[in-house]
């Protein structure tokens, strides 16, 4: 899945538009890399997110198409 979807269907970013902005502003970083919204993301992946002055942290634990509101925190692992 990529990972401007990715961050849309796990709720940690609202928009997909909003996340493939974040990713091209190198705000999104995969395993200590910058990534681009097209980066396949997997099981495993620590993806850290920056929100202006916070930072979030998290790991991929299950990847879905779609996915229920209050389901969408079992997608990930806060670190």
């Amino acid at each position: 899945m990529r990972l401007d979807k990715y961050l849309k269907v796990s709720r940690l970013i609202k928009r997909r538009t909003v996340a493939n902005d974040a990713c091209d502003a190198a705000r999104i970083t995969v395993n200590g890399k910058p990534a681009k919204a097209s980066y396949q993301v997997k099981i495993g992946d620590v993806i850290e997110i920056a929100f202006g002055q916070r930072t979030m942290k998290v790991e991929v634990l299950n990847i879905a198409e779609h996915t229920l509101k209050a389901d969408a925190s079992a997608l990930y692992k806060e670190l």
